[in-house]
């Protein structure tokens, strides 16, 4: 390898994910190890078994070096560094307070006398960093590393940060800061005031599990993008952005909803009920996934949605409608009329075919403009689900293309029943395009035929496996 030209070598070495790797290299080799300091990168993770043996006892803990340690050599050996990524592995990450008692700090990544150890060195140049905390060790730790990043680091233009609770104390405007995430944080800035003072340049948010919060608001003029879970129940939340075009947002139950996006054109809502829900018209907004544990009672008061074309139900609590005097099919096209294609999840499905209501919805709503319809299906009854599929597309003659997703729990004859008697009996659609595939919870859509037109349909066999 050393007779390879040093460019390609070094594009080699910049291709390892792991600067624990990087090291590796340069022990085997010396031009390696001399080309190692033209990296401008230190990405290292903990893994548990590293860990694991840092508590083992004496004999084999003495054969591992300390993470800190480990990473200040490595970091002191770059020229120039522009990035740098630390943190714990995801098994170690997420492991519980009370099944590891550890007083320790050799992972506590936060700390303001570690990170100011190596911050100065480096942060000239530093655009990127992101630091992924040891929740054990750092969620009873306050730590100032935010103010600490804010003071030295004037180029940085990404920074994450997790696992950690967080001062704002002397923090300081960052205005070259363009990307920021905090997940699973406890920060000490309950409505968010110091995070719209100290990064008012923000084009990219992203709070998850963001903790501490109480009436929090995001006022940022030049946010484009913003993903925020919400961990806790505040009073209000509010989002004042007049660039965002894309919002994914998930709460519990705020007593107060504002969102003040005139440009936002994706949202992903995720709630059980607002009872003040506050937007100016998203006259630009077009794709919309919408998700809550009421959602026949969201829909009632659900204060937009002509712009609407492509949408996503989701229920998350499905109770049989009682008293009802629409479906929650048509409360869907009710709210957002202009839809031209259609997302029906599990749940959504399993209470349309509890009371389908499409007698009226044939003669009062016609919705032409649907085009595509994806339904998930779990076939309680083969009879219910397939007389309502054929009632579905009787009454919604404009649709072309139907996606269907059975879970894989369905045993594979009556899932072949279930496609090989749709297609027959909507025979008379010669046009209807059909897709059909599996679904299951915490796993990833497969297709098992796709695009299979009216004339050309032929049975097809399944086995349980899908």
């Amino acid at each position: 390898m050393d007779d390879l030209p040093p460019p390609i070598l070094l594009e080699i070495l910049r291709r390892l994910a792991d600067s624990a790797d990087v090291a590796r290299c340069g022990v085997s080799s010396k031009t390696l190890n001399s080309l190692a300091a033209e990296l401008r990168s230190v990405n290292l993770h903990w893994s548990y078994l590293h860990y694991a043996k840092s508590r083992s006892p004496p004999t084999t803990r003495s054969s591992i070096t300390p993470f800190k340690e480990v990473f200040n050599r490595l970091v002191s050996e770059l020229r120039i560094v522009e990035s740098v990524s630390i943190g714990v592995e995801k098994p170690l990450r997420f492991a519980a307070y009370e099944d590891i008692e550890d007083e320790d700090d050799d992972l506590f990544l936060s700390d303001v006398d570690f990170v100011k150890a190596w911050l100065p060195r480096v942060c000239g140049d530093l655009v990127s960093l992101s630091i992924s905390d040891f929740w054990v060790q750092s969620c009873w730790r306050r730590s100032d590393v935010l103010s600490l990043i804010s003071s030295y680091c004037l180029k940085l233009v990404e920074l994450e940060i997790k696992n950690a609770w967080l001062s704002v104390d002397s923090l300081t405007p960052m205005p070259n800061l363009t990307t920021l995430t905090l997940e699973f944080i406890r920060l000490d800035d309950e409505n968010l005031e110091k995070v719209n003072e100290c990064f008012p340049c923000l084009q990219v948010l992203n709070l998850i599990g963001v903790g501490g919060l109480k009436e929090p608001k995001i006022h940022l003029a030049h946010l484009k993008t913003c993903h925020w879970t919400l961990s806790n129940a505040p009073i209000s939340i509010s989002i004042i952005a007049p660039n965002l075009i894309e919002l994914t947002l998930t709460c519990v139950k705020p007593k107060l909803l504002f969102i003040e996006a005139p440009l936002l054109s994706q949202l992903s809502l995720s709630l059980e009920n607002a009872s003040n829900f506050k937007v100016k018209e998203f006259s630009r907004l077009r794709k919309l996934h919408l998700e809550s544990t009421s959602l026949r009672n969201l829909l009632a008061t659900f204060p937009f949605g002509k712009s609407v074309n492509n949408l996503t139900a989701v229920s998350t609590r499905w109770e049989v409608p009682v008293g009802v005097c629409k479906s929650i099919f048509e409360l869907l096209l009710c709210a957002f009329p202009n839809v031209s294609s259609l997302t029906l999840t599990a749940g959504v499905w399993s209470e349309f075919e509890a009371y389908p209501g499409l007698g009226g919805l044939e003669f009062r709503v016609r919705m032409e403009g649907l085009k595509e319809i994806t339904a998930y299906l779990t076939v309680n009854d083969i009879e219910v689900t397939l007389a309502t599929i054929v009632s579905l597309l009787d009454s919604c003659s404009g649709v072309s293309d139907i996606s269907m997703f059975i879970h894989r729990d369905v045993v594979s004859h009556v899932t072949s029943s279930l496609i090989s008697r749709c297609v027959y009996h909507m025979a008379h659609r010669a046009s209807l395009r059909w897709k059909w595939g599996m679904w299951k919870e915490g796993t990833k859509d497969a297709w098992i035929s796709e695009g299979i037109c009216q004339p050309s349909f032929q049975s097809f066999q399944f086995v349980n496996e899908f």
